[in-house]
């Protein structure tokens, strides 16, 4: 089962309300995504620790429904 990219971007501005999120579908299957976040909520924390932060924000989809996802972060310029 694939998950929406639309359901990416709720849960992670759901976490991160001032987030800016793109999705992109790489393959076309619904199943591998890249997610280009950037939010404020970022500051001061390690790129791992940001990853992390989206990570939790997708509780637990990861390595389940939602299968590979790219992500980079940053913060608001």
């Amino acid at each position: 089962m694939a998950m929406a990219a639309t359901d990416i971007e709720r849960l992670i501005k759901d976490a991160f309300p001032d987030a800016i999120v793109v999705i992109e579908d790489l393959a076309g299957d619904g199943d591998h995504y890249s997610a280009r976040v950037t939010s404020q909520a970022f500051a001061g924390k390690s790129r791992v620790q940001q990853h992390q932060m989206v990570y939790s924000a997708l509780k637990g989809q990861m390595g389940g429904v939602l299968h590979a996802l790219a992500l980079e972060t940053s913060l608001p310029k």
